[in-house]
């Protein structure tokens, strides 16, 4: 049975877009009482693209910049970064510093820089950054989110209705079965099968399936091994909360995110990518094939050498 790669970034990105409330009330809970909820965040998506400007695409990151509005009724700046892999310390807190002072740059308002750190390295865990030369001294203190510090809090994340905590649980899961792609989804389908019995909403189910599915990538007939629970499952219960239709249309959003999102990375990385060669990949159906072309774009050294890669 043939291994594939999980997939962090997307559903790390997806999830905290959708939930920025319960992901700073999980993990940072002082910045979220800082904030009056009564006014909706913003995310500045095209602002982040300024800021993050240069930075390696290489790495294994994702960034989220949000517009906030404090309990005194003023503007603030909060830059979310996701680690998914441990990266050269002193690399990592100066991005955290660059980024900072990039975004005080463009507003000339405070920022707060939070960084969620999902590495597998227990005693890596860069929070400051700074240096004092010649009587001139900088300096940046973050706050940050360790997820193996989760896993032992792994019965209250079980029982916690905060749609993050689910998120973290398979975010570990899919760190642990790496390797291992009947144990994962026999996870998968516990975390899937958990989204039923906390009591959540049809449309939140419905968004932590994709997350899950996402994230926890499988082989083709352990998928579908997968899914032919889920089906059972709801038939057994009378739950049928996702419908064999809505599974297939999230599998056909999930395929035209990543066409999509490799197709725009070549044509960063390589400013035109022929028609025939945006055809081809429009072409690809497997998901897992797709995700492994994802992948490659980022390293890829050109546009012959991707269209090689092709199946």
């Amino acid at each position: 049975m043939n291994e594939v790669k999980a997939n962090y970034d997307e559903p790390w990105k997806e999830a905290l877009g959708e939930y920025f409330e319960p992901f700073l009330q999980l993990f940072f809970p002082k910045v979220h009482s800082l904030i009056d909820w009564s006014k909706q965040p913003q995310s500045l998506d095209k602002e982040l693209q300024q800021i993050t400007a240069s930075s390696d695409s290489g790495l294994r990151i994702v960034d989220k910049l949000f517009q906030v509005w404090r309990a005194d009724n003023r503007e603030t700046r909060i830059l979310v970064h996701i680690e998914v892999q441990s990266q050269d310390e002193s690399e990592f807190a100066k991005r955290m510093y660059i980024y900072n002072y990039r975004a005080f740059d463009l507003y000339e308002q405070p920022v707060i820089s939070l960084a969620v750190l999902g590495d597998e390295v227990h005693n890596w865990r860069p929070s400051s950054y700074g240096y004092n030369l010649g009587g001139c001294e900088i300096s940046l203190k973050f706050p940050i989110a360790k997820l193996l510090d989760y896993e032992a809090q792994w019965q209250d994340l079980e029982k916690s209705t905060n749609p993050f905590a689910v998120i973290v649980m398979a975010h570990l899961k899919t760190k642990a079965t790496t390797g291992n792609s009947q144990q994962r989804e026999q996870w998968k389908w516990n975390l899937v099968r958990g989204l039923y019995e906390r009591g959540f909403e049809r449309k939140d189910i419905i968004k932590l399936f994709q997350a899950i599915d996402s994230m926890m990538n499988l082989p083709q007939e352990l998928q579908q091994s997968f899914e032919q629970k889920l089906t059972r499952y709801e038939e057994e219960r009378k739950m049928p909360l996702l419908s064999n239709m809505e599974l297939r249309g999230i599998e056909k959003g999930t395929r035209q995110t990543l066409q999509s999102n490799i197709i725009s990375l070549l044509q960063k990385r390589f400013k035109v990518v022929p028609d025939e060669l945006s055809k081809s990949i429009n072409d690809i159906d497997d998901i897992s094939e797709l995700q492994r072309l994802l992948l490659e774009t980022v390293s890829i050294n050109s546009v012959t050498d991707f269209q090689q890669l092709l199946p």
